[in-house]
């Protein structure tokens, strides 16, 4: 891999497909045949795009427990280990209603209340990823949403992932439907004969998905939209370079579009890693993948200083960063912008993806300047509450009149003036 100087004029930025003008009438057009044709429309399109005929869209009971059967017990168990750690993880950022009530009796506060129903997307196929059910689901449930739906698209043999299943179960969802693409995406939003529709819609998606979202985003919520996949590695000279591009590599092999960027000041670890990392990357079975990912969109960045290591960081404001220094926890407080913050040689991406609890959905394409993992609050909803006092409404009466005429709402300042005592 080429090896950059660091400069104030380098740009860090990648440029991401966003869909064509083709792709987005293809899912407005799926959109609609939904809304129309409900139930048909998903069994003609899952044809179509799936190479399945389906005789029901719903996962039996059965299923679900012969997923779990199948699967093993070593999966199992590690899968429930995973998902305990997640839950204990996202109970922590629980929040509650409070109440204040002021010296005049007058009453204000905040109701936290759990959305309804929340429909989340798998994918299916080759990339099917029974962490992503575990990391959608478990802070629903610890939010106290009561109705998860989930839905991804069946294989050619008619059925979902067995570990998808499996994964499912684990984490309590029952209410499961063999669909996906943009028309998933459309009954989750506008709902069909057999699918209720939902609140909000999370989960990961290729473009037809993401585009969905984006299309349905105000009739429903949506979690975010998620780019391709992406690491950067912060390292000093200290860092092991054969590590570093494992991590590299461990983003590269998602997506031919995944980004993989080292920043550091060490330009002997700079080559190393340049080096090593086709070598690993040819050991690889989606190599395929790989090379045409660190080819496109993989970076080494040679930095004179932390410093300027640490900002060039918060200029990509990565969704997965790791620091590879010789004392990483003195550097976490400069870090501005980053998705998840990995520190240290034993904290590899991959332990954040699966095991250690903290959500794996993360910020992409720079997101992270000004959006959050998944959590507990994306789930729930907030209603402000007020209650005046006589003693604080006659206090305050005269300025919110005035504030109102301010404004032109004459309306308004009589509706405050209507209450006399």
């Amino acid at each position: 891999m080429k090896i950059e100087k660091l400069t104030p004029g380098l740009s860090l930025k990648r440029t991401v497909d966003g869909g064509t003008e083709e792709q987005r009438k293809i899912v407005q057009d799926i959109i609609q045949s939904v809304k129309q044709q409900g139930d048909q429309a998903l069994y003609d399109l899952t044809k179509r795009f799936d190479g399945v005929e389906l005789d029901d869209l719903k996962v039996t009971v059965e299923e679900l427990q012969l997923a779990e059967d199948r699967l093993g017990e070593e999966y199992i168990a590690i899968m429930k280990e995973a998902a305990e750690n997640i839950k204990v993880f996202h109970e922590k950022q629980v929040r509650n209603s409070w109440i204040h009530t002021d010296r005049d009796g007058s009453m204000l506060g905040q109701k936290i209340t759990p959305l309804d129903s929340v429909g989340v997307y798998v994918p299916g196929g080759t990339a099917a990823y029974p962490s992503s059910v575990l990391m959608n689901v478990i802070p629903a449930k610890v939010a106290g949403v009561e109705r998860i739906v989930m839905v991804s698209p069946p294989g050619k043999d008619g059925k979902l992932s067995e570990a998808v299943l499996a994964a499912a179960n684990i984490a309590g969802v029952s209410e499961i439907y063999k669909v996906g693409g943009a028309q998933a995406v459309a009954a989750l939003a506008y709902g069909t004969e057999t699918i209720e529709k939902v609140d909000k819609i999370v989960g990961p998606g290729n473009i037809y998905v993401a585009l969905a979202k984006r299309e349905v985003f105000g009739d429903v919520d949506i979690d975010m939209i998620a780019g391709p996949s992406e690491i950067a590695v912060l390292a000093d000279d200290t860092a092991i370079a054969e590590e570093v591009a494992a991590d590299m590599l461990s983003q590269a092999e998602h997506d031919p579009r995944a980004c993989s960027i080292l920043v550091t000041t060490s330009k002997r670890l700079a080559e190393a890693v340049s080096t090593c990392i086709w070598v690993q990357a040819e050991e690889l079975p989606r190599k395929e993948v790989v090379k045409a990912s660190l080819e496109n969109y993989g970076r080494i960045v040679l930095a004179d200083s932390l410093e300027e290591a640490v900002e060039a960081i918060n200029r990509i404001a990565p969704e997965h960063l790791e620091i590879m220094t010789e004392d990483p926890v003195s550097l976490l407080g400069k870090i501005r912008h980053a998705g998840a913050i990995f520190l240290g040689r034993y904290s590899s991406e991959p332990i954040g993806d699966y095991f250690a609890g903290p959500n794996h959905v993360l910020p992409t394409n720079g997101t992270a300047r000004f959006s959050s993992p998944l959590n507990v609050e994306d789930f729930q909803k907030k209603s402000s509450i007020i209650q005046y006092s006589k003693e604080a409404f006659e206090k305050n009466r005269e300025k919110i009149a005035a504030f109102a005429r301010l404004e032109g709402l004459e309306a308004h300042a009589r509706a405050i003036e209507a209450r006399k005592w």
